[in-house]
């Protein structure tokens, strides 16, 4: 842009020439051109200069005028002073009596009548609007008998064609006086467009579409994010109606301010309206559009960074003692299960280590960096189960915390949901849970409103399932939504290789609670060595609590060892008669609590075995579609072996 203001100077005839004898007083504070056009020529002119077009237009008369009506650029029009038709007209009387005219391009203004009237003068007034009017005009003058004419430039050249004395209405001050003003208007007019440079490049930067509308419901500003959704051209929509530009859309927006949704050109916005306030109050309406996808996604991530610090999981893979082949294809499938998105169905006994599965698939997947969240469906009752799991609104029973809660399905968002015991929870609830895995969307008690959730499932059960269904405690539609992949986790009592290793780990876990040990035990071989005493007692013993059990067991040996403050520095292996006295179940051969035999016991444990392990290859069947073949090979076993264990349960 140049650094001085661009005015462009329009006459023809007298008006020009007199132009040109102004405007070098203004070379060194303006770029001001003298353009010999009017009317079309002119206006073709302006709208053919692209980034060359003037700040400013000064003009004369109806020229001024008319081009007030076409072209977006100010046009500051050269009226005569007081004293120039005061001068004038002195001029035109000057050879006698005879009439004068005074022609202005419009009507003829106030002041000038009554500064007439107050002379005395006698004076004929007329005035036109276009070329036509004013050659019109001074052919009716002529047949009325005047005998000069005052008027601008093309008055005075149509009259002096039409042999009629003409005395040029403008001087030397009123077009100082056109392009003062213009010089001002042009300095406002810069200021403006600069402000509105720093507005509009604030606009195109928002990631929403905005568009401003004056009171008339015209643009004001637009960005470009928006004007491409309405398929409009940005450039041409200020000045213009919206509902203009896009026929239609005002059936969509909002009639007073606040939010709505809306679909435009086959995509759904969240439209807000606010009010656009100026000096005088509110004069127009600043409409926002937000894709609800880009909404969705937002509200998503923000949730999720919200809850990520209050849930996470705690336990990786490498967590999973065990060399022994049940626990290599466990490690195998949740490597397997991460890369996938779908429903897990873990199935295991008590303290076989479900959650730390749950937690591993987690830590493995594409959600690791968002929650997990983990809730055991058979230690709540109902009502406080759903309120947790479901989340609330203000209101919704007594006691509801003001502003509603989330629940942990909401707190899950786009991380991993681990239900622990599915099978204890209430037949109502089961309903709930179904439509949200159907849905993928929750709604809070005491709501009407869905909100959407990105969640990944994993449930775990210590009982069959199957057995339930029969029962008409789990609803069989809900099972075979949670069953898409499953995994059944040995027993430790299946898995005597990994006895030593897994007591071990947990013995050096325990030894890092313990200050009074950190000194004295810093490596796992020490471990080995207390154990090995006791490995025949750990291996003989069936384990009902599996690893939970070992490691309270493996607890107190950590405690009694602590309390030992006579040793030298080195740690004997624990003895079977020390064994005896802090874990006296592991020896307990004739009765137990329940008045059955361990062996009797052992046998019940074998049976939720099987069972669990006709889950498992149940499941495998539905995933190959029934083909035993692919089962078998999933499964590492025979079709023999498949059988016997279906046929083992029945």
């Amino acid at each position: 842009m140049s650094p001085l203001p661009r005015i462009w100077a329009f006459g023809i005839s007298r008006l020009r020439d007199l132009l040109f004898e102004i405007a070098g007083e203004y070379d060194e504070r303006a770029d001001l051109r003298v353009i010999a056009r009017a009317y079309d020529d002119a206006v073709h002119e302006v709208e053919t200069a692209g980034a060359r077009r003037p700040d400013v237009i000064v003009a004369g008369g109806s020229n001024a005028a008319y081009l007030k009506t076409r072209l977006s650029v100010p046009v500051v029009q050269i009226n005569p002073t007081g004293f120039d038709v005061m001068q004038s007209l002195a001029r035109a009387r000057k050879h006698g009596e005879r009439q004068v005219a005074l022609v202005t391009p419009g009507e003829t203004p106030p002041e000038v009548r009554d500064f007439v009237s107050a002379y005395g003068l006698d004076v004929v007034f007329a005035s036109y609007r276009s070329a036509e009017d004013a050659d019109a005009c001074v052919h009716r003058l002529r047949e009325l008998g005047v005998g000069a004419i005052v008027g601008p430039g093309l008055i005075a050249d149509l009259a002096a064609a039409a042999g009629i004395d003409t005395v040029f209405l403008y001087s030397h001050a009123s077009i100082r006086r056109g392009f003062e003003t213009a010089m001002d208007l042009a300095q406002a007019t810069r200021v403006e467009a600069k402000r509105r440079r720093h507005i509009d490049n604030l606009l195109q930067h928002l990631r929403d579409g905005v568009v401003a509308l004056d009171a008339n419901g015209r643009v004001e500003a637009i960005n470009r994010r928006l004007a491409d959704a309405l398929g409009i051209d940005a450039a041409r929509a200020v000045g213009r109606p919206l509902t203009d530009l896009v026929p239609g859309l005002a059936r969509t927006l909002p009639d007073a301010d606040g939010d709505m949704l809306a679909t435009i050109r086959g995509v759904s916005y969240l439209v807000h309206r606010g009010p656009l306030v100026g000096d005088s109050g509110e004069d127009g309406v600043v409409l926002t559009f937000q894709e609800s996808r880009a909404v969705e996604r937002l509200d998503r991530t923000l949730r999720s960074k919200q809850l990520t610090h209050q849930f996470s999981a705690r336990y990786r893979l490498d967590d999973l003692v065990g060399e022994s082949a049940s626990m290599q294809r466990v490690k195998t499938l949740v490597r397997r299960y991460a890369k996938s998105d779908a429903t897990v169905l873990v199935l295991g006994e008590s303290g076989t280590g479900k959650e730390m599965v749950a937690q591993s698939i987690h830590r493995l997947s594409a959600r690791r960096e968002f929650p997990f969240v983990a809730i055991n469906c058979g230690a709540f009752p109902e009502a406080l189960l759903e309120s947790e799991l479901f989340g609330y609104e203000e209101g919704a029973f007594t006691g509801a915390r003001k502003g509603g809660k989330a629940g942990l399905i909401e707190a899950a968002h786009r991380g991993t949901l681990f239900l622990d015991e599915i099978g204890e929870m209430p037949l109502p609830l089961q309903s709930r849970l179904l439509r949200v895995l159907q849905e993928r969307e929750v709604v809070r008690l005491g709501s009407t409103e869905p909100t959407r959730v990105d969640i990944r499932v994993v449930a775990a059960t210590h009982g069959a399932l199957t057995e339930r269904i029969a029962g008409g405690t789990f609803r069989a539609d809900l099972y075979y939504r949670l069953n898409i992949l499953s995994m059944a986790l040995p027993p430790l009592r299946e898995r005597a290789e990994d006895m030593m290793p897994l007591g071990v780990a947990l013995f050096m876990q325990a030894v890092r609670r313990e200050p009074r040990l950190t000194t004295r035990i810093r490596g796992s071989e020490v471990g080995e060595n207390v154990l090995a005493g006791v490995e025949d007692v750990l291996r003989g013993y069936a384990w009902p609590g599996n690893v939970r059990e070992l490691q309270n067991v493996i607890e107190r040996i950590v405690v009694e060892l602590a309390d030992d403050d006579t040793s030298d520095g080195n740690v004997a292996p624990l003895d079977v008669e020390t064994m005896r006295t802090i874990a006296p179940e592991l020896f307990a051969s004739d009765v137990n609590a329940n008045g059955q035999s361990a062996r009797a016991d052992a046998k019940t444990l074998r049976e939720r075995s099987r069972h669990v392990e006709a889950d498992q290859i149940r499941a495998a069947l539905a995933a190959c579609d029934g083909d035993r073949d692919a089962a078998c090979r999933a499964l590492g076993i025979s079709k023999t072996t498949l059988w016997r264990k279906l046929n083992a349960v029945r």
